[in-house]
């Protein structure tokens, strides 16, 4: 898997993916009068709910030259399976705010529209952050640091506190989030101990200290001597205003509105929010090692709110060191802290989406990832509050190595066909096994160029980010096969088991779970071929993790068969509510770790507020209680997850590029790739409960079968033979197709790349087929590419 350079380009992605109801791919379909007879042929041949190939549009300073914008999109037209491009503007000096940039991406929306082929825009205030601070300069974000220092007797003791650059991807070409001015807020001196800080010590002396300096890059404080013996020491806060909006500030949404609304006369398919929250949060800014806290005026008025009128800036200091005798404050503090970051993150998702639909349509779509950095960790707890499941989306999307546990998810929580991982590498091989792996977990792969991409087609890669590149070789046929399923693909994976996690202890650095969402028992299922859902227990409290009629946990279309309750400290009634009421029902529940407080920090025995049958168990004896529930309810077993997603300092499992999965309709999907990235062959024989299933085909196979075993859809690659149940189609040339019954019983079918007349065994189960073409491979000499002409 990938494994970046640099540390800080790691979460690298600058763009994002709505989507709707799909139309046309890019190709065009040949003439209706030179079609054979009974083979019908229309501008609608997609179904409208089609779902969309997606590829990532960056678009530097070629772009903007008179038709600039033509170039890219015939090649994506003929070379590409692209029918929806994620657009983001990434030439140097140019923003989306420019008369020029607003025109030329209306006059390459419409001309993308013509050949069949969508847009959507990334349009979020931080493009336009020195706008922003024009206008609402008391609106900025601040970063608020903590620096212990140790004081002397007498003499007085100087601390200096630098700022850090915070720059990433979403900040590329553009400035970063930079420092502007830098101040000094507080300064405790106190006592320390083992257990934290003496509360008899504890003083705020921000008025004896002196200000040496206060610019933007460091602030320099002098604290006088105490003037008593013993080991004294001081904390001062410093906050730096940096060059982006306050995530609290009062006019952030109304702001961001009027980006949207600015794009309104231009015919887009939708808008994208890729990776929103506060500036990045890197390994050397961790809680638990410095003291950095997002911090804002607005954010401390939030939070005096919602705690009742405490002290944000007197809590940063009990949240980082801690003092003795408020142990229990200090838990409540951090959840109410975190709390508050995943729920404006989420409001302002929300409003991004509502204005969206207000703009484009309610037909426009929003689906680019929420992720930021591809793991459940403190990074992204810092960022948005890990609030990935809460993000509206249309469909569902992440990115880089996220686990498949989250994909699969967030699939269920949006109603969500497939997921969509927006992936980048450096060599074919992995585009390939992350082609086909997505397959097998339930979703498809959202193109983006190759990064780094050093040494590839410079000059290309100077103009055109890369993004052709992807569009040589064989990638493309893998792709044009994997397609074919989405005529026939109607529901997610099916993931009969989930792991609900304590979604407040996770992010809680004093307490015991901190980082722990249950990745160690999710990857062993995985593993063990039970794919596993991963949600987090706030998706209780909106109600998205439900008990149907019947009596079973639900997410989306998803029911359980079993449910791990996992680290449920510092949850409240909801939860214990919750599966007390499913303990009445079908599905087997299961506890890892234990329930000792409330969200507040108060002792609380919850162990006992939950189902007498929950009884805490550790992964092996879970692990194998859930196989005998499976074999129970004649669930059978989906290829194991044998692949390592890494590259991000915290590894996952994911499926392999050959093997086999189920949707939740039944939909039994076979998929080899482990060596010709086109698709290698498949000869199988299968079942479908005590219907024998074969296939001769090449890449993907998939059927799905009534109860009678009668053919309800068919979708394969290079098939030559196929027979279940009382339907046989035998080829003579193996042929890409798709075929499914339609609501009044007919079927109804796709042929890819055919030349000629529809094969007689084709026609004898249905006239209605239409055809679609085989994308070609892209081949330049690219020393004398002209671009833009």
């Amino acid at each position: 898997m990938i494994k970046p350079d640099r540390l800080l380009f790691i979460a690298f992605y600058w763009i994002l993916f709505p989507v709707e109801n799909q139309a046309q791919f890019a190709v065009v379909p040949p003439p209706a009068d030179t079609l054979p007879s009974g083979v019908i042929s229309s501008s609608g041949y997609f179904p409208e709910d089609h779902l969309p190939v997606i590829g990532a549009w960056f678009w530097q300073k070629e772009a903007f030259k008179p038709g600039g914008y033509k170039y890219f999109i015939d090649i994506v037209r003929d070379h590409s399976c692209y029918n929806w491009l994620t657009t983001a503007v990434k030439a140097p000096g140019k923003t989306i705010a420019d008369f020029d940039v607003h025109n030329q991406i209306k006059q390459a929306v419409v001309y993308a529209n013509k050949h069949g082929i969508k847009m959507s825009l990334w349009l979020d205030p931080r493009l336009l952050r020195w706008k922003f601070k024009e206008m609402y300069p008391d609106e900025l974000q601040e970063s608020l640091w903590l620096n212990e220092v140790a004081l002397s007797e007498k003499k007085p003791v100087e601390a200096v506190v630098k700022s850090i650059a915070l720059g990433d991807h979403m900040t590329h070409g553009q400035t970063d989030f930079i420092p502007l001015e830098g101040s000094l807020v507080r300064v405790y001196s106190y006592h320390k101990t083992t257990h934290g800080i003496d509360p008899r010590t504890l003083e705020d002396i921000t008025d004896k200290c002196t200000v040496k300096i206060a610019c933007k890059d460091s602030v320099v404080v002098s604290i006088p001597g105490i003037g008593e013996p013993g080991s004294m020491k001081a904390c001062v806060m410093v906050s730096f205003i940096r060059l982006t909006p306050d995530v609290f500030a009062p006019h952030l949404i109304e702001f961001q509105n009027k980006i949207i609304e600015d794009y309104a006369d231009v015919p887009l398919s939708g808008a994208e929010y890729p990776e929103w929250g506060f500036p990045p949060s890197y390994p050397v800014m961790n809680t638990k090692s410095l003291g950095h806290f997002w911090y804002s005026k607005h954010y401390a008025e939030a939070y005096a709110k919602k705690t009742g009128g405490r002290d944000l800036l007197a809590d940063c200091l009990l949240m980082y060191i801690g003092v003795n005798g408020e142990e229990r404050n200090r838990l409540m503090a951090i959840n109410n802290y975190m709390a508050l970051n995943r729920q404006r993150n989420t409001d302002l998702e929300d409003d991004f989406y509502r204005a969206t639909k207000k703009t484009f349509g309610q037909g426009s779509t929003v689906i680019n990832h929420p992720t930021w950095w591809p793991y459940p960790n403190q990074l992204e707890f810092r960022k948005n509050g890990l609030h990935w499941w809460a993000a509206t989306r249309d469909l569902a999307q992440t990115d880089e190595t996220t686990p498949f546990a989250v994909r699969t998810a967030l699939a269920k929580k949006w109603n969500s066909r497939v997921w969509y991982n927006q992936y980048y590498a450096t060599t074919e091989k992995d585009y390939q096994i992350a082609l086909w792996s997505s397959v097998l977990g339930g979703g498809r792969v959202d193109f983006h160029p190759y990064y780094p991409n050093t040494g590839r087609n410079e000059r290309l890669n100077e103009r055109l980010g890369g993004a052709l590149e992807l569009l040589r070789g064989d990638l493309m046929r893998g792709e044009s096969r994997v397609r074919l399923l989405d005529f026939i693909s109607k529901s997610p994976l099916d993931c009969p088991v989930a792991v609900i996690f304590g979604h407040t202890a996770a992010m809680n650095w004093a307490a015991p779970y901190f980082e722990d969402v249950g990745m160690g028992i999710a990857d062993s299922l995985w593993r063990m071929g039970i794919p596993t859902d991963l949600i987090p227990t706030s998706e209780i409290g909106n109600k998205s993790l439900y008990i149907d009629k019947d009596g079973w946990v639900c997410y989306g279309k998803q029911r359980y068969a079993a449910v791990i309750l996992y680290n449920p400290e510092f949850e409240g009634s909801l939860t214990a509510d919750f599966f007390n009421e499913a303990a009445k029902g079908k599905t087997a529940l299961f506890r890892v770790g234990n329930w000792t407080k409330d969200f507040n920090g108060q002792f609380y025995n919850g162990n006992p507020a939950l189902p007498r049958t929950m009884a805490p168990g550790d992964i092996k004896s879970i692990t194998s209680g859930i196989r005998g529930i499976l074999k129970k309810h004649g669930i059978p077993l989906q290829s194991p997850a044998t692949q390592t997603l890494g590259g991000f300092a915290t590894s996952s499992n994911a499926p392999s590029a050959t093997g086999f999965c189920r949707l939740i309709d039944g939909t039994l999907i076979q998929v080899a790739g482990s060596n010709d990235m086109a698709g290698d062959r498949i000869n199988s024989k299968m079942k479908i409960g005590k219907h024998e299933v074969v296939f001769d085909a090449v890449g993907v196979a998939a059927v799905k079968l009534d109860e009678s075993g009668r053919l309800l859809a068919l979708a394969a690659g290079g098939l030559q033979y196929f027979k279940a149940g009382k339907m046989t189609i035998r080829l003579d040339e193996r042929t890409d197709l798709s075929l499914w019954m339609t609501d009044n019983g007919a079927y109804k079918g796709v042929v890819q790349g055919m030349e000629g007349e529809i094969p007689q065994q084709l026609l004898n189960i249905t006239g209605n087929w239409t055809r679609i073409s085989i994308p070609t491979s892209l081949t330049w000499d690219h020393r004398s590419v002209s671009i833009g002409k």
